[in-house]
């Protein structure tokens, strides 16, 4: 999972820093798990924009992720690491004792050829799922669950981790990658280990182009528009604009969003901003 860094040749090669791709396996996907996918381009039933800056981009299929791991006692051979582009981890196909073929979130550090397996009872080695109840204290963990049955939902980005810190009657105390530190039921499922491609958050695009294949347009910032189209628009010359705030005029900076009777605010034990 190294970076490249290509010689500035051009303007737009000069600050770029993409994947070298070194981890991949396979360039051909398997087509029993690709689905399509439709692109709205921010429009829609009416073909109205309601999502601004987005649209165009490259043509894409779905890999269907399995996310619940529910194949308990069944091995599995892990068979090639390959590229998704609609997420920034790497993907891992896996084929199980009967054949059936399925797609993961790809493990820091998962080779081709290498057995996991699922559910009660196994050994906590890299790329198992386990219960939080067997997982030992301290493990670095990923594709957390947050109800029981529900599917991973926790720490699926590229290079995330949480940690097990402790665990109190029916729950663990889980370390979440924010910092944010939070009670989940030990009857929930994690897979050990980290998420693959830890490196993507050094890349760097080095060209507006790169955005569109990606397709995300130019965003404009609220500074520059009129006043009419937003809080922190008009004015003589270039303004400040006043207090950040969004287009709707809630406040950006320190402003706490976060509903006061939000059901899951009990299970938090110490927030991400200490």
């Amino acid at each position: 999972m190294a970076l490249r860094k290509l010689n500035p040749t051009t303007p737009g090669q000069r600050f770029k820093m993409i994947s070298a791709f070194d981890d991949i396996t396979c360039t051909t996907p398997e087509k029993s798990l690709l689905v399509p996918i439709k692109k709205s381009g921010g429009r829609n039933n009416q073909g109205k924009m309601t999502m601004r800056y987005l649209g165009g981009g490259h043509k894409r299929k779905y890999r269907l992720i399995d996310f619940k791991r529910d194949r308990d006692g069944m091995k599995a051979t892990v068979k090639t690491v390959e590229y998704d582009p609609n997420r920034s981890a790497r993907i891992a196909l896996v084929v199980y004792e009967d054949g059936q073929k399925r797609y993961i979130i790809a493990p820091n550090g998962i080779q081709v050829g290498q057995i996991i397996e699922t559910g009660k009872g196994v050994a906590p080695e890299l790329g198992n799922t386990l219960f939080l109840a067997e997982i030992p204290l301290g493990t670095i963990v990923h594709n957390i669950e947050l109800r029981p049955g529900q599917g991973a939902v926790v720490a699926r980005g590229a290079g995330a981790y949480a940690q097990v810190v402790s665990r109190e009657g029916k729950y663990a105390i889980i370390k979440m990658p924010s910092g944010e530190i939070r009670k989940i039921l030990v009857t929930c499922k994690a897979t050990i280990g980290s998420v693959s491609n830890s490196d993507h958050q050094l890349e760097r695009s080095g060209k507006a182009g790169r955005s569109r294949w990606l397709g995300r347009r130019p965003r404009v910032r609220g500074v520059v528009m009129n006043p009419v189209d937003h809080p922190m628009g008009g004015g003589e010359g270039r303004s400040s604009g006043g207090h950040p705030r969004s287009r709707k005029g809630l406040l950006a900076k320190g402003f706490k969003t976060r509903s006061k009777k939000k059901h899951s605010n009990k299970y938090i034990i110490e927030s991400r901003k200490k």
